[in-house]
């Protein structure tokens, strides 16, 4: 019993940690003119699976504490995309690599899906553990294309409003990361709203959402790349 449990979990960290690693590569091969360091790349996604266990106390007292239904969705999003930014902020943004507006966003996405990979794997392991091979393979597939996303567009909310103020004066990057903040939770409070509280009936709306959003995150992290290699002679960094 306790090695079927053990190579369940094994199985868990597997397919939670896959799917926001081949996210991953595709935001890298975005940037590949200009790669960031890969130790500092790692340290970020460490760091997002790290927010995990951070934010379980919290959202469990919020689950507790606060009525069921919206409250509670809302309080979800607060607490998971305030964390994720301030672990990113304290430990990932101030670092000298982080030397672009781009690398913001990078980096904030990159602990996104960190904190992607360390909830997937939590939640594989009930089924994992049961035996439940196909229903857990189910979840990490919808989970690949749905949830992971979002906080990858959530995160990126943040690293875009960020971004686009680098170089403005700190009163309104203060501002503009605030209403960061505010888009990335309700961004994450409308795809829990429709995935949680219609019980998964109005699902393709919430994954309508999340996908509009990685359109858009495409597009403006293409006009970050333009302004940051307009000036610079082809093949050089």
């Amino acid at each position: 019993m306790e090695s079927a449990s053990f190579q369940a979990i094994i199985y868990a960290v597997i397919a939670g940690i896959l799917p926001p690693l081949i996210w991953l590569y595709v935001l890298l091969r975005e940037d590949k003119r200009c790669p960031e360091p890969r130790a500092l790349i790692f340290m970020a996604f460490i760091v997002g699976m790290l927010a995990v266990p951070i934010v379980i106390p919290f959202e469990s007292y919020a689950s507790t504490h606060l009525p069921d239904g919206l409250p509670v969705i809302v309080s979800w999003a607060i607490i998971e995309e305030l964390i994720k930014y301030g672990i990113a902020a304290v430990l990932i943004l101030w670092h000298r690599a982080v030397d672009e507006s781009i690398d913001l966003v990078i980096y904030m996405v990159t602990v996104a899906l960190g904190f992607a990979a360390l909830e997937n794997t939590f939640f594989l392991i009930t089924p994992f553990a049961h035996g439940d091979y196909s229903n857990g393979l189910i979840t990490d597939n919808l989970r690949f294309v749905g949830s992971t996303l979002l906080h990858v567009v959530a995160s990126s909310a943040i690293g875009f409003a960020l971004a686009f103020s680098y170089k403005r004066s700190r009163p309104i990057r203060i501002l503009a990361a605030s209403a960061g903040v505010i888009l990335a939770i309700a961004l994450h409070t409308l795809f829990n709203f429709f995935i949680i509280t219609k019980n998964g009936s109005q699902t393709i709306i919430a994954f309508f959402v999340v996908w509009t959003g990685v359109v858009v995150f495409f597009a403006m992290f293409d006009v970050l790349k333009y302004f940051r290699y307009r000036n610079l002679p082809p093949n050089t960094c």
